[in-house]
């Protein structure tokens, strides 16, 4: 990748990561790209030489973190042993809890808003990683993979909450 290519590609990912926070702090509507410019140590029309609109900059930030959960799901089920799998899934999962806080706390909130690209984002983001999940459970024999895929993203969901309202006894047992 050519230099100025490569410099580009970081100034997005900056962006990007600079929204996820921004988003995940004060929310959606009441942020500004003028915050998101801010934040990324950037003027805010450079925003729009990457992103057309607000809405699209939220859409790159809930790709960013629905890839990061499909990434690093693929890469557990790719090392993990049959009857280990579903821990290391759990596992992998309070790792990108811990790391990326804002990106869970990004997708809570997009869960509520109701501009149709942003909800197809969501559920996109949702279908994908039931996919993954489901296929990894059906191909290593887990009983019944419906409904542990079922189990297993609610507890993702309990988690989430745990997380966000800092309620760890949620989690217990």
């Amino acid at each position: 990748m050519p230099k100025n290519e490569a410099a580009s590609a970081n100034r997005r990912t900056d962006i990007i990561s600079a929204a996820i926070e921004v988003f995940a702090e004060i929310g959606y509507y009441r942020a500004t790209t003028m915050q998101v410019a801010k934040r990324a140590g950037i003027s805010q029309p450079y925003i729009f030489r990457f992103f057309e609109s607000k809405e699209e900059l939220l859409l790159a930030a809930l790709e960013a973190s629905w890839e990061r959960i499909a990434d690093s799901f693929r890469q557990v089920i790719g090392t993990s042993m049959p009857a280990q799998l579903e821990q290391d899934l759990i596992i992998v999962y309070e790792e990108i809890m811990n790391a990326h806080r804002s990106e869970t706390l990004l997708q809570m909130q997009a869960q509520t808003i109701q501009e149709e690209p942003i909800r197809r984002a969501m559920q996109s983001g949702f279908r994908d990683i039931r996919g993954i999940v489901l296929e990894a459970f059906q191909r290593n024999g887990v009983e019944n993979p419906e409904d542990r895929t079922k189990v297993f993203l609610a507890k993702g969901m309990l988690c989430n909450i745990a997380m966000a309202l800092e309620l760890p006894e949620l989690m217990e047992g």
